[in-house]
């Protein structure tokens, strides 16, 4: 196991899942950004899961710059789930 993953398990687990998480939300800002293929199913299926995963913030900054809307709404959880993964990991261990 890496050095970052030590210790506990269930506080492995927790800071994993924050983890995974925000890479799920910051691949949908990078395929947002790229002008993915909405069509293909791993788009789409990321799409999915980042909209799901940032439903309480999705709407938040509602400004006419879509980069910067998507980069905020989808930004914003992405850095909430690492900094409260985290801190909730480490209180765990």
């Amino acid at each position: 196991m890496s050095r970052r993953y030590r210790g506990n398990h269930a506080a492995t687990a927790i800071q994993l899942t924050a983890d995974v998480c925000a890479a799920i939300l910051a691949l949908w800002i990078l395929m947002y950004l790229l002008d993915a293929n909405r069509a293909n199913e791993l788009v789409s299926f990321v799409e999915d899961a980042a909209n799901w995963l940032a439903t309480w913030s999705r709407d938040l900054f509602t400004m006419d710059t879509d980069w910067l809307r998507v980069l905020l709404n989808y930004g914003l959880p992405a850095l909430v789930y690492v900094l409260i993964g985290h801190a909730v990991a480490a209180r765990v261990r």
